[in-house]
């Protein structure tokens, strides 16, 4: 006996059922997603132009970022992040200093003020700290070059 032959009205019921799996793309837990740009075509051109102006737009600010290592520009944000780095650099070693120094002063009874001599050690500490991060920011670390 020989195969029917479906009828022509079902061939295009059968192709919107392929069209449709291929538009079906299976997760990893199995179950179905839409790929909505090849649901509608319409919307695959779309997201392909925003898929690259966000590459131009990536390219740029790293061109610009390359830029600006080379000739040696910072911007604000550079300048503030300086500016607290060498802040704290100083202020933490300084404020251990002081902590110190009290617990020494309550804990023996000593004629010096150790509060005095270790808040002098801790900013000399710390001067030095900020001297070295912006010494090794500017370039001129010996271990370098």
């Amino acid at each position: 006996m020989a195969p029917e032959r479906q009828p022509k009205r079902d061939a295009p019921r059968a192709e919107r059922e392929r069209t449709e799996a291929r538009q079906t793309e299976v997760t990893r837990s199995g179950t179905p997603r839409a790929d909505p740009a090849r649901a509608d075509p319409a919307r695959a051109e779309p997201a392909r132009a925003e898929r690259d102006a966000m590459a131009r737009a990536v390219a740029r600010q790293g061109e610009r970022r390359e830029r600006s290592r080379r000739e040696g520009r910072h911007g604000i944000g550079y300048g503030l992040g300086m500016f607290g780095l060498i802040g704290w650099s100083v202020a933490i070693p300084t404020l251990l200093g002081i902590a110190l120094g009290v617990w020494i002063d309550r804990a023996t009874n000593s004629p010096y003020s150790w509060t005095l001599m270790l808040m002098i050690a801790g900013v000399a500490l710390g001067c030095f700290n900020a001297w070295y991060w912006l010494r090794k920011e500017a370039g001129l670390d010996d271990d370098e070059g």
